[in-house]
């Protein structure tokens, strides 16, 4: 059965912007939305068109210029103009658009400092991912309820690598190899580790499909 727009009689559009694996579309796409997925190397957001009556958009720039950790491990200068381009494209899009609700994510890091205080963070394992990755979402959408606030009650947990001295695995230090270790990513077809890395936690997109549609 398809989401159907009242204002057209057709399904819903999603548009996910740079969505890569389209995990956090995933759920759309599966309840019969019109979801499209706008990430390379079939369309670029830097010259994308969208179309009209978009109900819907998730966006998920690249972290490579914001994250506190990339620059710090490639042991390289930060380029934040050449990351704001392609946040800056998706911006343009959302604004052409209009759509009902909006979201942008990106790890806790540096974008802050240009999109301003985020509308929530969170972590994976509050939605039931076993695994930690704080993330700022930006946007005009409703946040999905917390499952846990705890770690410890947290059920299922993982045989993931954990650094040494903390408590719980990092997804950021991850390889994909780790994708047998992890059920709920059984499905992902990750190229390369930071494929790997940018897959939206499956247990928040199911809560923030259920709480935007």
């Amino acid at each position: 059965m398809s989401a159907i727009d009242e204002r057209t009689g057709k399904p819903k559009i999603i548009l996910d912007l740079c969505g890569g694996s389209g995990s956090w579309s995933r759920a759309y796409a599966a309840a019969g939305y019109d979801v499209r997925n706008i990430t390379l190397p079939e369309y670029n957001v830097l010259d994308y068109k969208p179309p009209e009556n978009v109900y819907g958009i998730l966006a998920a720039p690249p972290c490579t210029e914001f994250s506190v950790l990339n620059c710090k491990a490639e042991a390289r200068e930060r380029k934040p103009q050449e990351g704001l381009k392609i946040v800056m494209a998706c911006m343009r899009i959302i604004v052409k658009s209009k759509p009902v609700w909006r979201a942008m994510e990106n790890p806790v890091g540096h974008l802050r400092e240009y999109m301003g205080k985020s509308k929530m963070i969170f972590q994976p394992w509050e939605y039931g991912d076993p695994w930690t990755k704080r993330t700022e979402l930006w946007g005009s959408f409703t946040p999905p309820e917390k499952i846990y606030t705890d770690w410890n009650d947290v059920p299922n947990k993982l045989p993931l690598y954990t650094r040494k001295g903390r408590g719980k695995p990092n997804f950021a230090y991850l390889h994909k190899s780790a994708q047998a270790l992890i059920p709920q990513l059984a499905w992902a077809k990750p190229k390369t580790d930071a494929d790997f890395r940018a897959i939206t936690p499956p247990g928040f997109a199911q809560a923030f499909f259920k709480s935007n549609q």
